[in-house]
């Protein structure tokens, strides 16, 4: 225990002054007092920092509730299939063979019904006149016979009432066209190879000597052919074999065509 009278040592220079170790000492202490609270500040202010953080960090913002109508579900139809077959070709149909395109006939088209006899074309056909020997008194032609004769390799037919119109020498398109008054029932007659069919065309007579006169009072008509039409078998310029024709008024009777000779 010191009595406060101990001797003091003196001071030399490798034992310092001491008081400024004392002083030394202190300031050492203090600065460590100073760090330590300094960093008990840091500790306390980071985790505060920490908390304020967490306080003040705004809430997540929940969307506003929507108010639009709720989506309709779609009823679009699914996808088509990435595998979907490939519809058969117009021309290949799926069961084999072939086919025509839509809107073609099936088969060639022969202008008659199947099974049937097909008409005599205009190349089938030679027309022939000649005067009937029952016809109207008279100084005209009166009546006259038209012959169609087929000219073919196979069998045809002729069919119906002809149109008739009378003509020159020249083009049968040049023609004036007369009234026909159809008689008898119109049937198709089939005529083989070499075969025949006859019309028998009675016109309204001239009458008297010279160039004569019609009964109605027209002046009567004369013309070197006639051009006669059969259905489905052209239209034929033909002559008379023995003289022209005379006829009144522009009209003429014709008889359907048949296979039995008129007289």
């Amino acid at each position: 225990m010191s009595t406060g009278t101990e001797p003091v040592a003196p001071w030399t220079p490798e034992s310092g002054d001491p008081m400024h170790h004392r002083n030394t000492t202190r300031l050492a202490a203090s600065a460590t007092a100073v760090i330590a609270a300094a960093l008990s500040l840091t500790a306390c202010t980071s985790g505060g920092d920490a908390g304020a953080a967490k306080t003040s960090s705004p809430a997540p913002v929940s969307a506003a509730p929507s108010h639009a109508a709720p989506t309709a579900p779609s009823h679009a139809a699914p996808a088509a299939a990435s595998h979907t077959p490939t519809a058969p070709s117009a021309s290949r149909p799926a069961g084999g063979g072939t086919s025509t395109a839509p809107g073609a006939p099936a088969s060639p088209v022969s202008g008659t019904p199947a099974g049937t006899t097909p008409t005599c074309p205009l190349t089938a056909v030679a027309a022939t006149a000649y005067q009937a020997a029952v016809r109207p008194d008279g100084t005209g032609t009166g009546a006259a016979i038209v012959e169609f004769t087929n000219t073919s390799g196979h069998t045809c037919v002729l069919r119906g009432h002809p149109t008739v119109a009378t003509a020159g020498n020249g083009s049968p398109e040049h023609n004036s066209p007369l009234k026909v008054t159809p008689t008898g029932i119109a049937s198709a007659v089939p005529l083989a190879p070499g075969g025949k069919a006859w019309v028998k065309l009675t016109f309204h007579q001239v009458q008297g000597e010279a160039d004569g006169y019609c009964v109605s009072g027209a002046k009567p008509v004369v013309s070197p052919t006639l051009v006669v039409g059969l259905p489905g078998s052209g239209a034929h310029q033909v002559a008379l074999s023995d003289g022209e024709f005379a006829e009144c008024d522009n009209t003429v009777t014709a008889t359907a065509v048949s296979a039995a000779k008129p007289s």
